[in-house]
């Protein structure tokens, strides 16, 4: 069914950057940012708004021009070959321009068009499209009365008709409901083993786990890359659930001592990173019944992404970085 998207799966770099940078002004909105993406594999880059995700993304699809640095994309450099870049991309903004009063079918049929792809091999690439995104009962449906979910098919759909080797979505999943996210990632899935690359930017921690790489992204800068699973469990840090009876005094205390990265809520306890080098359980036990804090039980854990994101951003502003 997704034979119209195969594409070459060599483990060729097909994205890389060096010291990419980008200034509006005194604001340096991407900062010397180095990234290596191969073929078929899904990319996220992760970060808070404001971080940069977004102009690193119209940094590689050539819709803007880096301050200093380079990047290529597909083989090509984003600078000097912008439209050669654009010819092997999908780029899919958080506002995607689609027309709320053209149907599912016209609108793809506009995008067809504005590829300049043929009428013959457009009706094929519809039929596949629809059918992969479940979207066939849809199809005569105005873009503008689909729910949040179906307009992000439907903008997906359009992105992918003129056979991208590289697929660039900003936030696609933002405000859309658990549901039709999953079915999103489902079809991103799809796509990736059938050999396309996608490179994704998010704000949802969740999400990234389903990435086989992450790029944590913190004010303009790359503070960390790996697999989820590195992420997690190749801190130097280490996290632990803690249990106590004034959560906030606690966190108080905690966040003022030496050697803990980072204390954050989470739920009914505190997950804490502290630095085995500088402090330990004991000493931090010790210290909280000293405060009349106590009693407190301290639980190693395996950290959730977003712990580590926390962790990494105080690890960083403790640095001065």
């Amino acid at each position: 069914m997704f034979e119209s998207f195969m594409v070459s799966t060599s483990d060729s770099v097909i994205i890389q950057t060096r010291d990419l940078t980008r200034r509006f002004g005194e604001l340096v909105a991407v900062d010397r940012l180095n990234l290596e993406i191969t073929r078929g594999e899904i990319f996220g880059l992760v970060g808070p708004d404001g971080a940069g995700k977004t102009t690193t993304l119209r940094l590689l699809c050539g819709l803007l021009d880096p301050t200093e640095g380079q990047a290529q994309v597909a083989g090509h450099d984003v600078t000097r070959e912008a439209e050669a870049v654009k010819d092997q991309i999908g780029y899919m903004a958080q506002r995607f321009g689609l027309y709320g009063d053209l149907t599912v079918e016209e609108n793809m049929v506009f995008y067809g068009d504005l590829f300049g792809i043929s009428d013959a091999e457009r009706a094929g690439l519809m039929t596949s499209l629809l059918k992969m995104t479940r979207m066939e009962p849809f199809r005569q449906r105005q873009a503008g009365k689909l729910s949040g979910g179906m307009k992000q098919k439907l903008a997906l759909m359009c992105t992918l008709l003129h056979h991208p080797q590289i697929l660039f979505l900003d936030e696609p999943t933002n405000g859309v409901d658990p549901v039709s996210r999953r079915d999103f990632w489902a079809i991103l899935y799809q796509l990736v083993k059938d050999g396309m690359t996608v490179f994704v930017t998010t704000a949802y921690l969740d999400e990234a786990e389903r990435c086989n790489r992450v790029g944590l992204m913190h004010q303009g800068r790359l503070i960390r890359c790996d697999s989820p699973d590195v992420l997690r469990t190749r801190l130097e840090e280490t996290c632990y659930e803690v249990e106590c009876s004034n959560q906030r005094a606690a966190r108080e205390f905690l966040q003022s001592c030496d050697g803990v990265l980072s204390v954050e809520p989470s739920g009914a306890r505190l997950h804490l990173f502290l630095s085995p080098r500088r402090t330990s359980v004991e000493m931090l036990e010790r210290a909280l019944n000293e405060r009349g804090l106590g009693p407190v039980v301290f639980e190693r854990i395996v950290p959730s992404l977003e712990d580590v994101f926390i962790a990494l951003i105080g690890k960083a502003s403790q640095n001065g970085s």
